[in-house]
């Protein structure tokens, strides 16, 4: 009996020891925040759009470059974005020369960056400390994204803007029921307040039949993002967390560190580029909208 009362007790030291620690790193994340929203803030008015791109894709290498309908992917992207009222000013940011080359050669500013950047986010964020000119908040605009609208852009730019207490916007459409189970489409939940409550790869919410409901409103998260230029400093400087991980999905680290997300809900049909097979079906869907 000793000694099952030994190893019993020795357990639940160790748990009440884990829980403690985690208690801790769960108040000092919660602190933090609270430090940050408790700061003066004020509008937040000089915005800067980022292109990050990288080359080395794992699962689809060159992507930047690749054409589609005759640019490359990261010029269609470019020019989509300097068309946005709200953006002072738009670079491409990429460890990459020949990426670089390219964007020079159609007149884009590029910024070089590290490769050891694990995200765009943290891609933007070295851009932005390699900028001559401070800027309240950054626009990180997916390279992969050649038929992002500009209103989107600004729409998330101004509900930044708008929600003093979040640190980072998004934006989200519906969720077309074929992707519902198509790990390469994020999906998203927000509360009543058109707060970030989750992001995930599998279908969000899931219910009890585990299939696709048709009649639900799933949403779409369009990966294109703003956050508050203080915060984006702060970024790389938070630990993994354990959903980030799980998921890879770096919006999971802001709000598993107690910082809030402002979504917006957009009327958008098209995609990004995530493997080869998508390129044909952004350039059909440019056919049908007559875009050269």
């Amino acid at each position: 009996m000793a000694i099952c009362s030994s190893s019993s007790d020795s357990i639940g030291g160790k748990a009440k020891l884990a829980h403690a620690l985690l208690l801790g790193v769960a108040i000092a994340a919660s602190a933090a925040a609270a430090a940050y929203y408790g700061r003066g803030r004020r509008l937040r008015s000089r915005v800067v759009g980022i292109i990050p791109a990288r080359f080395a894709s794992t699962r689809f290498q060159g992507k930047p470059l690749i054409e589609i309908l005759g640019k490359p992917m990261i010029q269609r992207t470019w020019e989509r974005a300097k068309l946005a009222s709200t953006l002072d000013r738009v670079v491409v940011a990429t460890d990459d020369e020949k990426i670089a080359e390219c964007c020079r050669g159609f007149g884009a500013d590029v910024i070089m960056t590290s490769e050891s950047c694990k995200n765009g986010t943290e891609r933007c964020n070295e851009a932005l400390q390699k900028l001559e000119k401070d800027y309240d908040i950054v626009v990180n605009i997916q390279g992969d994204e050649p038929l992002i609208e500009p209103d989107i852009i600004d729409g998330i730019v101004r509900a930044l803007q708008g929600a003093p207490d979040a640190v980072f916007s998004t934006a989200v459409t519906s969720l077309k029921p074929e992707d519902g189970l198509d790990p390469n489409r994020v999906k998203c939940v927000v509360d009543n307040n058109g707060y970030a409550i989750y992001f995930s790869r599998g279908l969000i919410p899931f219910n009890k039949s585990g299939k696709v409901n048709p009649k639900f409103p799933y949403l779409l998260h369009l990966g294109i993002q703003s956050y508050d230029a203080k915060f984006l400093r702060i970024y790389p400087q938070l630990p993994p967390t354990p959903l980030q991980l799980e998921e890879d999905l770096e919006q999971l680290k802001v709000l598993e560190n107690g910082y809030k997300m402002k979504v917006i809900k957009v009327n958008h049909d098209a995609h990004g580029v995530d493997t080869p097979e998508d390129v044909q079906k952004i350039e059909d869907l440019m056919r049908e909208r007559n875009i050269s």
